[in-house]
Parts: structure tokens; C-alpha cells; sequence
């Protein structure tokens, strides 16, 4: 069957069908199905295009924080965003003696509560334009429309923009919105 995948319990009058990951609404980030039931560390390790960032967070020790109940909102960027960044920029960054920086500039992309791309632009309208979340590292992100009204921009306080290119990616602690550049505190 093209649209599902059964199983057929021999002795028993069951049926049991299984819709394919995208029949669900869970999307697929990276090559990899993104399931709402699983945490955000959980579905990050099978995305080909987060592997630095899974590096990253590995390096900081901050696994055990991203899989508490939460909630968290997380921007994350993909392996192209650290790429932007200066060469050898990363690999100085997972060294043991940069950890602190590095937890800063991740926790620098993690708010704490659930905000769907409909709460941020709902926030968004009520600061006529623009809205600032307050990240678990301490400092603020703003976020604003581009000008076609329908994307969504993250600004660092440097003024540095990533753009969200997959909103809304459910997990069971919070959601996840892919970024294009890493924002720097």
C-alpha cells in the first residue's frame, strides 16, 4: 500500500496501519522525519544538515539540558550557518578550553518557553513590527517579518540576521526553527 504501511497480526482479526512519517505532519529536516513525540536531542542527531550544531552541544554539555521537559524554543543552525563563520572559527570552539564561549553562543540560540512561528508573529504584530525574546544565555534575540510579511528574521544585538528557513518543527520539549546563520551574543 503506497500511503501506509500495516501489519497483519497472524491469529488475531487486527489490522494495524501506520501512516509514513509525512502523512503525520512531522517534517523532515536534514533527510530525517523530525517526530513530535521525541525531544529536541533526539531528533537533532539524525538531521545530516545539524551535525555541527550535535557536535557543538556535545562540546558545550549541554545534552542533558536540551532533553528536560523544557520547553524550549530553539533556533538552530545548519551546518551551511557555522560554515559562514571565520575559518577555524568551530573547531576552536568544540576545544575543551573554549566550552564556556561556546555554551554562551548556543544558549544564545535557545528561549525558553514553546513559540510556534504563529506565536512570533503574533508578538511580532504587538510590537508593531518587531518582537525581542529573552535567550536562556541572558541576552535577547529580535525577531521581525522580512519584507514580503511571511518570512521571519532572527537579529543578534550585533545586528547580524539569520533567516528561519523550516518553522515549527515540533518536539516533545519545545520546537525547533532552522536558521541560516548562527546569531552571536
Amino acid at each position: 500500500m503506497p500511503f501506509s504501511r500495516c501489519h497483519i497480526a497472524v491469529g488475531f482479526a487486527a489490522v494495524l496501519c501506520a501512516a509514513p512519517a509525512w502523512a503525520q505532519g512531522v517534517k523532515t529536516v536534514g533527510g530525517a522525519p523530525m517526530y513530535p513525540t521525541k525531544n529536541i536531542v533526539q531528533n537533532a542527531v539524525n538531521s545530516k544538515d545539524h551535525t555541527t550544531l550535535v557536535a557543538a552541544v556535545k562540546a558545550a554539555g549541554l545534552v542533558d539540558t536540551l532533553q528536560t521537559a523544557g520547553p524550549f524554543t530553539v533556533f538552530a543552525p545548519t551546518n551551511q550557518a557555522f560554515a559562514k563563520l571565520p575559518a577555524g572559527t568551530v573547531e576552536t570552539l568544540v576545544q575543551p578550553a573554549s566550552k564556556e564561549k561556546l555554551s554562551a553562543i548556543l544558549t544564545y540560540h535557545v528561549v525558553p518557553g514553546r513559540y510556534t512561528a504563529r506565536d512570533l508573529m503574533a508578538l511580532i504584530k504587538q510590537g508593531r513590527g518587531q518582537t525581542q525574546l529573552k535567550t536562556v544565555q541572558g541576552e535577547t534575540l529580535t525577531l521581525m517579518p522580512g519584507q514580503s510579511g511571511k518570512a521571519l528574521f532572527v537579529s543578534d544585538m550585533k545586528g547580524n540576521e539569520a533567516r528561519i528557513t523550516t518553522a515549527d518543527v515540533m518536539q516533545s520539549n519545545g520546537v525547533i526553527h532552522v536558521i541560516d546563520t548562527v546569531v552571536m551574543p
